[in-house]
């Protein structure tokens, strides 16, 4: 197949399909398309009107990447943009089956959401936790670390959902009412991390410090700040061996031996009921009780 062949997939003309998005293992421009075509349907759940950061990818996963959140030229109409109050550059959305295949198009590797959606866009509607460990951390105490997550979380009232990050960690993702602000959000995720850091030094770490973090697991909760970006489920990661961001259920947690096991070769095998089923609808927020019992006051 040519360079310059067009090809029609879904509703999109796909041109390049041949050319190599991620050279080690031969998936090509197509081979991607046609995988956002058929998860489709669940990433759009996670994504959909939410703002999005971009990698985009040129020339494949082993060329020059770069992050993207604004429209330039040559992106479908599908891809939207928004108008921010400050009338600063708009950022990016989707909306559509349309939308993620412009994206593809357009060799987007990952796609990075906001905390919010835009009709309710100063209140946030999930709250993550991302467990970042050290080099030297084994993925059995990630998963460990994961748990007390979830333990801690549900002792303040609060339902959690576990997602294997593409990389070396795990992101506990906690759906809410848009019902707080960003401050309180991140407050609350914040002393959370704290108290875990506290009550287990020697394996949490609260603060991006590097120098603080070997041997230990960071738990991220900046990625709660108003402009600040998780990495969507369902999303390619733009690393070697084409992995997925892959959301599961926690009992499944323990049969997985690695973050980034889940990869664009074999996600079929993976490919079960959605497992996040009803987080979307779930209604459930930072309750006073649970504030306060991390020592803040809403």
């Amino acid at each position: 197949m040519k360079s310059d062949t067009l090809v029609k997939i879904g509703n999109l003309t796909l041109s390049s399909p041949d050319k190599v998005l991620y050279p080690e293992d031969r998936i090509t421009k197509l081979d991607y398309a046609k995988y956002l075509l058929e998860i489709g349907p669940r990433l759009l759940v996670h994504v959909k009107r939410r703002l999005i950061s971009l990698v985009r990818c040129p020339d494949g996963q082993a060329g020059e990447c770069f992050f993207q959140r604004h429209i330039l030229r040559g992106f479908s109409a599908a891809v939207k943009t928004f108008d921010r109050p400050d009338k600063s550059e708009p950022f990016l959305y989707i909306d559509s089956m349309a939308g993620l295949m412009g994206l593809a198009q357009m060799n987007v590797l990952e796609i990075h959401i906001w905390g919010s959606h835009i009709d309710t866009l100063e209140k946030p509607d999930r709250m993550v936790f991302d467990l970042d460990p050290a080099d030297n951390v084994t993925f059995a105490t990630v998963k460990e670390g994961a748990l007390r997550v979830q333990e801690v979380l549900g002792a303040l009232g609060l339902k959690s959902y576990p997602m294997l990050s593409g990389g070396k960690g795990i992101h506990v993702v906690v759906p809410l009412m848009p019902t707080h602000s960003w401050d309180t959000v991140k407050e609350f995720s914040g002393a959370l991390a704290s108290r875990m850091a506290a009550d287990q030094p020697e394996r949490y770490v609260d603060t991006m410090t590097k120098s603080k973090r070997p041997g230990k697991i960071f738990i991220d909760y900046f990625r709660n700040d108003r402009t600040a970006t998780a990495i969507a489920p369902y999303s390619a990661r733009a690393r070697v061996g084409a992995p997925l961001a892959w959301p599961i259920r926690w009992d499944e947690l323990p049969e997985f031996k690695s973050a980034n096991q889940v990869t664009m070769k074999n996600y079929t095998k993976y490919l079960k009921a959605e497992p996040w089923k009803g987080s979307a609808n779930l209604r459930q927020q930072i309750k006073p009780a649970a504030a306060a019992a991390l020592g803040i006051k809403l």
